[in-house]
């Protein structure tokens, strides 16, 4: 005969007795400290394996806001740049501004109410047109005419809208005149582009003009086609030829006519009020292309 084993019963019994006696032991005599220790070790590659579908989604979901996050600020941070450097840049110009007229106490210096960043979306390649088109049309309030600067400024002025796009012509233009004046002494003249982006010309300016190389000019305001005071060249060259009426003066645009990416549009004060292309059209601006 087949010898048997305890009963079910008794082994339950017994396995009870045995785990209080273990339970005393590693409470009173921490015994299994050691035990624990090692199963513990044992354990923790499956506690991983479990836990790694779960960490690892985080991890995905994490980094993916992050950049989002990161992307949106990097992007809110451009934009507010070139808006706090295009208003900056004003100030050397009202500093001079507030110099010559500070006898006359009723006057007030202007700036900008209001500037919108535009993307440039396509550069003409006809390299005897400076042109190019914005992501910012009339939808965005944009009119024809309407001032365009970068971190530098003045580039260019809006020559066509459309609903979600605008042309514009750079200051380069051969056909481009912007309205200037010396900001050291309120000299004024005309600024003429030259078909090459580094370079435009002051072909009014009497040989006996007070004009030197690294005056910087701005813009006048005169005609109301771009704001007055913000910059637009420096002069590089000044050349008086005997016997000419007038001197041969050359100047550096301050903007990076061939290099931004982004450009701001300008609405001043004295800018028209914002109507329909089809309502109204504008007045022509004295920088505004035949």
């Amino acid at each position: 005969m087949f010898m048997r084993g305890p009963s079910l019963g008794t082994r339950l019994f017994l396995l009870g007795i045995f785990s209080v006696l273990l339970m005393f032991l590693d409470h009173r005599e921490h015994h299994l400290e050691a035990v624990r220790h090692a199963l513990s070790v044992a354990v923790y590659p499956v506690r991983l394996a479990v836990d790694l579908p779960s960490r690892g989604l985080s991890w995905v979901a994490e980094s993916l806001s992050a950049r989002g996050r990161l992307l949106d600020e990097n992007r809110r941070l451009r934009d507010e740049r070139m808006e706090f450097l295009a208003r900056l840049q004003r100030l050397e110009a009202l500093q001079a501004e507030n110099t010559r007229l500070r006898a006359l106490l009723d006057s007030a210096p202007r700036v900008a109410d209001r500037v919108l960043v535009a993307n440039i979306l396509s550069v003409d390649l006809d390299p005897f047109q400076h042109r190019l088109v914005v992501d910012k049309g009339s939808s965005d309030g944009a009119y024809v005419g309407q001032a365009m600067l970068d971190a530098g400024g003045i580039v260019g002025q809006i020559t066509r809208v459309e609903p979600y796009s605008s042309e514009a012509i750079l200051i380069s233009d051969p056909s481009h005149a912007t309205p200037v004046e010396v900001n050291r002494n309120g000299l004024r003249s005309i600024a003429i582009g030259t078909g090459d982006s580094g370079h435009v010309n002051l072909p009014f300016l009497p040989n006996n003009a007070d004009v030197r190389v690294g005056d910087l000019l701005v813009s006048s305001g005169l005609g109301g086609a771009f704001p007055p005071g913000y910059p637009v060249a420096r002069v590089s060259g000044v050349e008086r030829l005997p016997g000419e009426p007038f001197a041969k003066v050359v100047a550096e645009p301050t903007g990076a006519l061939n290099r931004e990416r982004e450009v701001l549009l300008v609405w001043s004060r004295v800018s028209r009020p914002e109507a329909s292309p089809e309502e109204e059209t504008p007045p022509e601006a004295p920088g505004e292309p035949e």
